[in-house]
C-alpha cells in the first residue's frame, strides 16, 4: 500500500467537500443579500461539477470570476477552521466506528450462538473479542471526554468577554464606542 498515494487522494476528495461547504456557505449567504445570484449559483452547481472541486471552480472562473474568488476565500477559511481538529476527529472517528461494528457483529455472533445457528464457537476467541472491544470503548470515551474538555476550555475563554446580563463587557463596548469616533 502506498500510503503517500492514498494521502494525495484523501487530501483531494477533502479539498472538493470543502469546496462544496464554501458554495453551500455563500449561497445561503447570497439568498440573503442577492436571491437571483443564489440561485444561479445553485443551478450552477447542481450540474454535478463539484464531484471535482478544482474543475468546478475553474468553470466558474470562467463564468462569474467574483463568484469564484469568493468561494476560494471561504474555502480557505474553512481549511483553516477544520484542519486543527482534523486529524483527531478523523482516527478517533475510525475507532469509534470500527468498535460499534465490532459490538454489533460480536452481539449478532453472540445471539447466533444462542439460538445454536452457529457451529460450536471458541469461547477463548469471543472473551478476547468482547475484551478488546471494553478497551477500545475506554479509550473512545477517554478521547471524547478529553475533546470535551477542551471545547469547555475555549467556550469559557469567549464567556470571558460577556458580563452577568449576557451582554459584551462594558470595556469591549468602549472600545467599539473609541473606535467609531475614531472613523
Amino acid at each position: 500500500m502506498d500510503l503517500k498515494s492514498v494521502a494525495k487522494a484523501t487530501s483531494k476528495v477533502l479539498i472538493s467537500y470543502l469546496t462544496y461547504q464554501a458554495m453551500r456557505t455563500v449561497v445561503s449567504q447570497l439568498q440573503q443579500t442577492n436571491p437571483p445570484l443564489a440561485h444561479w449559483l445553485s443551478g450552477f452547481s447542481s450540474t454535478g461539477k463539484l464531484q471535482d472541486g478544482e474543475m468546478y471552480l475553474k468553470e466558474l472562473l470562467s463564468e462569474n470570476q467574483e463568484l469564484a474568488f469568493r468561494l476560494m476565500t471561504v474555502r480557505a477559511h474553512l481549511a483553516e477552521e477544520v484542519v486543527e481538529f482534523l486529524p483527531e476527529m478523523t482516527l478517533t472517528g475510525v475507532k469509534e466506528a470500527n468498535l460499534k461494528l465490532r459490538c454489533q457483529h460480536l452481539e449478532k455472533i453472540v445471539n447466533y450462538e444462542s439460538s445454536a445457528d452457529l457451529p460450536d464457537l471458541d469461547p477463548d476467541l469471543l472473551a478476547a473479542e468482547l475484551l478488546e472491544t471494553q478497551e477500545a470503548q475506554a479509550i473512545a470515551d477517554d478521547r471524547q471526554n478529553d475533546r470535551q474538555d477542551e471545547l469547555d476550555i475555549v467556550d469559557t475563554e469567549n464567556i470571558d468577554d460577556i458580563d452577568d446580563a449576557g451582554e459584551p463587557s462594558a470595556i469591549e463596548g468602549q472600545e467599539s464606542q473609541s473606535d467609531n469616533l475614531l472613523e
